[in-house]
């Protein structure tokens, strides 16, 4: 294989627009391909992102492919997404998405044409120790997305480079105007799901319902007792640690403590009873060991924007059980729970 070219995922946006500059500097012939994922005008950006990508690598004057993915990402991830909040979980699309789609694709267009190395604007930074290759923690905290890739195996990690691994926001969007791209670095940040142009999910679910003519069954708001104090819309509108958007008035504020699929009841509780010291993890995997040590603590993530929680791990048959040293607020079924040993991310797994 080529290891003088490279083939860089292109999103039109600021990181991956500058990463073109970075690689070129390092002596590689960038090869740039963009993802369509979705031509629903709700999508942030309703391809106008192919455009970015294809100015700027018009600019650079490389190579630039655009791919058509949009059945893939509607079977893979919008079906998942939607089954998710259909059985009272909350998804954790993106985390599916960069082994099963994003890196899948990368890495099989990169083989078709015969080159070794991929690279993508994300975040964070690629380590390989006792052959064993993982990612660890970026220069930039406010941006560090190792939380979304736990999921990578090896063999993707190894043929990885993350150009961004040194840099702060700041300096890329320095670069960026440096470069000529100032669209790319006056684009506002986005932090939601891609897919879904607001960060209300609800509209884009309904929608995606009505087109598979689904339709959520009301039922019960329920205290902790059974008693039933309201009646909710279709647990598929409603996520652990809700508070907004219930509707009942309970002296106190009241959110949502658990998902109750087979009654189709949505359980309320005050917001002291939602904290948890453990809970169970199934479909993990690990990245720098092969192994998590029972005796040892590790500082475990339960969301993206969660600065994480000390705990300790224990397998039983094929899920593990997170024990952390102190209460947590909010163990939502459906996300992922990663693990970190210092910088380093060592696995992850998702919540039960």
């Amino acid at each position: 294989m080529n290891e003088k070219k490279i083939v860089l995922a292109m999103s039109g946006g600021v990181d991956s627009s500058v990463c073109v500059d970075l690689l070129q500097k390092k002596g590689y012939e960038v090869i740039g391909v963009t993802f369509v994922m979705s031509e629903d005008p709700q999508s942030k950006g309703f391809l106008d992102f192919v455009n970015d990508a294809k100015i700027v690598a018009q600019n650079f004057g490389i190579k630039h492919y655009v791919l058509d993915l949009k059945q893939e990402f509607e079977n893979k991830i919008i079906t998942y997404f939607i089954d998710s909040y259909l059985n009272g979980l909350t998804p954790n699309p993106c985390v599916l998405c960069n082994p099963t789609v994003k890196w899948k694709n990368l890495i099989d267009f990169a083989d078709n044409i015969g080159v070794k190395k991929v690279a993508t604007g994300h975040y964070a930074v690629i380590k390989n120790e006792d052959n064993r290759y993982f990612v660890s923690q970026p220069a930039d905290d406010l941006k560090n997305q190792t939380y979304f890739l736990w999921d990578l195996p090896q063999e993707y990690l190894e043929r990885t480079i993350f150009p961004l691994s040194t840099f702060i926001k700041s300096e890329v969007k320095e670069l960026a105007f440096n470069l000529g791209l100032v669209n790319q670095a006056e684009k506002s940040e986005s932090y939601d799901i891609c897919f879904i142009k607001n960060q209300d999910y609800r509209e884009y679910l309904d929608k995606k319902l009505s087109e598979r003519n689904i339709v959520l069954e009301p039922g019960d708001f329920v205290t902790e007792d059974g008693t039933v104090v309201g009646l909710h819309n279709g647990i598929a509108h409603y996520t652990i640690g809700q508070r907004k958007g219930l509707g009942i008035a309970m002296g106190e504020p009241y959110f949502v403590k658990r998902i109750d699929k087979e009654k189709n009841q949505i359980i309320i509780a005050p917001r002291e009873n939602l904290s948890s010291k453990q809970f169970l993890v199934r479909d993990y995997s690990f990245m720098k060991n092969v192994d998590l040590e029972e005796d040892k603590v590790y500082m475990t993530r339960i969301r993206y924007r969660d600065n994480g929680n000390p705990a300790r791990f224990k397998k039983q048959d094929d899920l593990l059980l997170v024990e952390f040293e102190n209460e947590v607020f909010g163990v939502t079924p459906g996300q992922s729970a990663v693990f970190y040993d210092g910088n380093d991310l060592v696995g992850g797994g998702v919540i039960v």
